[in-house]
């Protein structure tokens, strides 16, 4: 019998407790990953709300990274011992979507319908799911070998942590979906830390001007640190966009918020024939609601992103070398490290906004 010490979420707003728990037998296409770092995600706030349909007892946590300490006996190219990196998204390679290029809706995850696996039980015998498959609040994951990516690399596990969710995102947004050019005027709304990968990617596509969109002038701050030519209120956006343009507005906006607010507002600084990428979410019942001319009429694209659209196997490493060059810095974005006994002060600084990325450290 192996255990484990985990973060359950047993009931909607209720403190999450640290526990320990036995593991379920290892199934022949899954593998054990012992955690070394996982960063906090804000959607986890709302998951604690019960607005993202997970199902207690469950640990939360999609995106992770560790070592490999067990493989079923079906897994192939993954080995004990193995740096990994678990993200949020599975890449399963024979589905529609992996078979269309499009592993960001891998079946593995998205035809589920929010019922996920079962990877260990509670003293009280009470079964638990892992939270978008992954499950990276605890001591060791159960995972899909479709959702296990090796890496060769020295980076530290902090930093590594975040290419499962924060950086693929981010970047990927930027350089997958809105494709941003040369001299092109991009704009970000939200300047957590989602936004400021995307800032970061933005410079790096050559980006004449990044102009950040955030209520908290603290936030707006570190967007200047990390590369925004501009950081302004969301009352100051539409001046501060068409001031930079010749009154046009943005070639590429990056909407990295989540309120339907704050999606709204990406589509009014854009441009006529420009690209809006909507990567937040803050509530599955949510609804935004868009002006038909801008929308129809005035030829914007209007995407939205999972995971930035990444192919794991393919952006992963050049994500890797991109962080190990000092091309993007993570040391902004990384505001607080904790133990995983620190679990509602996690969330109580995610919800406070007091964090941009905290990270558990095992």
């Amino acid at each position: 019998m192996t255990t484990m010490r985990a973060a359950l979420l047993r009931g909607f707003e209720q403190p999450l407790t640290v526990e320990e728990v036995e593991l379920l037998d290892l199934a022949p296409t899954r593998v054990l990953v012992r955690t070394k770092a996982t960063p906090f995600c804000s959607t986890d706030v709302t998951s604690f709300h019960g607005r993202l349909g997970k199902v207690p007892p469950t640990i939360l946590g999609h995106a992770s990274t560790g070592e490999v300490v067990e493989v079923g006996s079906q897994v192939r190219g993954i080995e004990v011992g193995q740096r990994v990196v678990v993200p949020g998204t599975p890449e399963c390679g024979h589905c529609f979507y992996c078979g269309i290029g499009r592993p960001d809706q891998c079946s593995e995850l998205f035809d589920l319908g929010g019922v996920y696996p079962d990877v260990a039980r509670t003293s009280d015998g009470l079964v638990v799911n892992a939270a978008g498959c992954v499950g990276g609040y605890a001591e060791i994951m159960n995972v899909s070998q479709n959702q296990v990516f090796p890496v060769d690399t020295d980076l530290p596990w902090e930093v590594l942590s975040l290419l499962g969710c924060g950086v693929t995102t981010g970047v990927g947004a930027v350089l997958n979906v809105a494709r941003v050019r040369p001299d092109e005027v991009v704009a970000v709304v939200g300047a957590g830390h989602l936004g400021l990968w995307a800032v970061q990617a933005a410079r790096l596509a050559g980006a004449r001007e990044v102009v950040v969109i955030e209520p908290r002038e603290e936030r707006r701050g570190v967007a200047t640190k990390v590369g925004a030519t501009a950081a302004v209120a969301p009352e100051d956006a539409l001046e501060a966009v068409r001031g930079v343009t010749g009154g046009r507005g943005a070639d590429k906006v990056i909407e990295a918020a989540g309120p339907p607010a704050a999606q709204r507002l990406a589509l009014e600084i854009s441009r006529r024939a420009g690209t809006v990428v909507l990567s937040g979410l803050k509530d599955v019942a949510g609804q935004v609601t868009f002006g038909q001319v801008p929308l129809a009429v005035q030829s914007r694209q209007v995407l939205s992103t999972q995971n930035g659209n990444v192919r794991m196997r393919r952006d992963l490493p050049a994500y890797v070398r991109l962080l190990e060059r000092g091309v993007l810095d993570p040391s902004p974005v990384i505001t607080s490290t904790y133990r995983l006994d620190d679990i509602n002060t996690a969330l109580e600084r995610s919800e406070r906004l007091e964090d941009l990325s905290g990270v558990f450290v095992f």
